[in-house]
C-alpha cells in the first residue's frame, strides 16, 4: 500500500510563477491546495488546467488560515503571494509592507500554530540592490534600492530567525527575470496592468502596442542597451518543485539564486521576438530611467550543485516562442 503524496498549500497559485509550480507539483505527484486573492490570479486557469481546490482569501486572514489548516493536512506551503511592481512600492509603501510582510508573518504564525514547519519562499535579486560584482552570487551584500526588494529582504531575515526560534525550515529563491510560458501552451504571463520587457515586446507584435519603448541606448554594454539574465518560468517551476523535494527530505534552511547564468541585452530581446514573429516590431528609443543597472546577471551554481536543478529553456528564443505561443491564444 502506498503512502498519499504530500499536499502543498501554495499561495499565489493562480498567478503566473505560482501557477506554473502547482502545474510541476501536480505532474510530479503532488496533492495541492491554493490559496489566492484573485487580485492578480486567474479563476479560469486553476478551474480549466489546473483543476485543484482553489481557495479565495487572503493571506492576512488568519481565520482563514486557521480553518485550512485544521480541515486539511497540509505538510508544505509555497509562498507566492506578493505584490512585485517595483514603482507602484515606491509610490505606494504601505500597501506592500502589508501584504509581503505583514501577510507573510501572519501566515507563518498560522503554520507554527499547525506544528507545519516547512516553507518554500519567492524571494528576488531586488534584494541585492546595485552589483558589486557579475554574476551575482548568494553571498553577494543585500542593500535593496526600493520598498519591494526591501519587503523580500524582511521576509529572509523573519525566515531565518523562526529557524533559529522555531525550527521553520525554508528554501528561499532569489530569482531573476522570470519569462516565457508553458511549452504546451496551458498556462502563461498575463499581468494587469504589465511591466515586464517580452510580453510588452510581444503585445506591440500583435498591435496591442504602437511600438516598444527602449529605456536607454548609451550603458557601457555591447549594443548599448541593458542586459538581463531571463530565466523560464517551466525553470523556476521545477526548482520549486526540488526545493519542495529537498526540505522533505530533513534539507536545512538555505538560499538560491535562480537564473540562466546568461544575460541578454533588450536589444537582442526584441530581434528574438522579431525572428519568432516574423513580425517586424516598432521601437521607440527614450531616456534612461533611474535605478537601472546596466547588466544583472546571477550564478545558480549553488542551486545547481544542492538541489541536481538544471534549466531546460536557457536560449531566449526558446523563451520568446513560448510565450508567443501562450499571448497568440490569450490575448487574439
Amino acid at each position: 500500500m502506498s503512502l498519499p503524496k504530500p499536499t502543498i498549500l501554495v499561495t499565489g497559485g493562480a498567478g503566473y510563477i505560482g501557477s506554473h509550480a502547482v502545474l510541476a507539483l501536480v505532474q510530479t505527484g503532488y496533492q495541492v491546495v491554493i490559496l489566492d486573492n484573485l487580485v492578480y490570479g486567474h479563476r479560469d486557469l486553476v478551474e480549466k488546467v489546473l483543476q485543484v481546490e482553489l481557495i479565495e482569501g487572503d493571506i492576512e486572514d488568519r481565520l482563514l488560515l486557521d480553518h485550512i489548516f485544521k480541515t486539511r493536512k497540509i505538510d508544505a506551503v509555497m509562498h507566492f503571494s506578493a505584490y512585485t511592481y517595483v514603482g507602484e512600492s515606491v509610490n505606494n509603501p504601505d500597501k506592500y509592507y502589508r501584504n509581503n510582510v505583514l501577510g507573510t508573518l501572519t501566515l507563518l504564525e498560522a503554520m507554527l500554530a499547525a506544528s507545519i514547519n516547512k516553507f518554500v519562499f519567492s524571494s528576488t535579486c531586488a534584494t541585492y540592490g546595485v552589483p558589486k560584482f557579475i554574476p551575482l552570487t548568494e553571498d553577494h551584500p543585500q542593500n535593496p534600492i526600493n520598498p519591494y526588494g526591501m519587503t523580500k529582504l524582511m521576509v529572509e531575515q523573519i525566515l531565518a530567525d523562526f529557524d533559529l526560534a522555531y525550527g521553520l525550515k525554508s528554501v528561499r529563491f532569489r530569482y531573476f527575470n522570470a519569462a516565457g510560458a508553458d511549452p504546451n501552451g496551458l498556462l502563461g504571463e498575463d499581468h494587469n496592468p504589465e511591466s515586464h520587457l517580452i510580453p510588452l515586446v510581444l503585445q506591440t507584435a500583435l498591435g496591442k502596442r504602437e511600438s516598444i519603448s527602449v529605456f536607454g541606448t548609451d550603458y557601457s554594454t555591447p549594443d548599448g542597451t541593458c542586459i538581463r539574465d531571463y530565466i523560464h518560468v517551466c525553470d523556476l517551476a521545477d526548482a520549486h518543485v526540488l526545493g519542495l523535494k529537498y526540505l522533505l527530505q530533513g534539507g536545512n534552511s538555505e538560499v538560491f539564486n535562480l537564473g540562466n547564468g546568461n544575460g541578454f541585452s533588450v536589444k537582442e530581446v526584441i530581434a528574438a521576438a522579431q525572428e519568432v514573429t516574423g513580425i517586424n516590431i516598432p521601437v521607440k528609443e527614450c531616456n534612461r530611467r533611474p535605478g537601472d543597472s546596466p547588466i544583472l546577471i546571477g550564478s545558480s551554481e549553488k542551486a545547481k550543485n544542492t538541489l541536481n536543478w538544471q534549466p531546460k529553456y536557457p536560449g531566449i528564443k526558446e523563451i520568446v516562442a513560448h510565450a508567443w505561443q501562450w499571448h497568440q491564444k490569450r490575448h487574439k
